[in-house]
């Protein structure tokens, strides 16, 4: 005859304690290195005119520009054909940067809201980007942590349609000489001392204008 006696031995045999170990370890970013990470990817004597370590074109460099009338003060507007992101301010002028965009398809236009940002910020790609490329991105389906090698680099601005997270961002980059080209998973990247620079000069709350690449507007001709 079973016993309660024998029924709490076997359970406990059966069922070990919670796991806590780092198989399910949640990815972190560690803010006590946030400072020393910006030092790391900004160069020194670091003048944005000017710096070029990263060998980019000269007209990715930030340059500040005229902007166009009628242009909301805070919002960002992507133009994907020329690789150039504009955040407008209040004096009629922009911020302009270069960019990378999404490779083939993968890119949306479109019109976002800025729902939140971070700084050095965690990753983990989405399910359609690792049955699209299973070797690239399938060792990180549990994230990754921040730092200067994670893919969304030193800063992040989330993109949403309403209240749904696109899984699109404007974020940094471990790979600035991809900027001019098309080279990501969907998102829209910079710089990483670039997007340091403009990260709080942005306010959650902004809209995000992604303008249509050059494929698509040939295609609608």
């Amino acid at each position: 005859m079973l016993t309660r006696r024998h029924f709490v031995v076997t359970a406990a045999a059966l069922f070990s304690p919670p796991i806590s170990g780092p198989l399910f370890a949640v990815p972190q970013s560690r803010e006590a290195q946030w400072a020393a990470w910006d030092a790391q990817v900004t160069p020194p004597n670091y003048d944005p005119a000017v710096s070029n370590p990263w060998g980019l074109h000269p007209r990715f460099l930030p340059r500040l520009v005229e902007a166009k009338d009628g242009l909301t003060p805070g919002d960002i507007h992507v133009d994907a054909v020329a690789r150039y992101l504009y955040h407008i301010k209040d004096d009629g002028t922009a911020m302009r940067f270069g960019v990378a965009i999404a490779r083939g398809d993968l890119y949306e236009a479109g019109t976002y809201t800025i729902r939140r940002k971070a700084k050095w910020p965690t990753w983990t790609p989405t399910q359609n980007m690792i049955r699209r490329d299973p070797e690239l991105y399938a060792p990180y389906v549990d994230g990754q942590e921040g730092g200067p090698t994670n893919p969304l680099g030193a800063r992040a601005f989330y993109l949403y349609v309403g209240d749904r997270d696109t899984y699109l961002r404007i974020h940094g980059s471990p790979y600035p000489r991809s900027i001019g080209g098309r080279a990501s998973s969907g998102c829209v990247r910079m710089v990483m001392a670039h997007i340091i620079g403009l990260y709080d000069q942005v306010e959650t709350g902004s809209t995000a204008f992604l303008y249509p690449p050059e494929d698509a507007l040939a295609a609608q001709s």
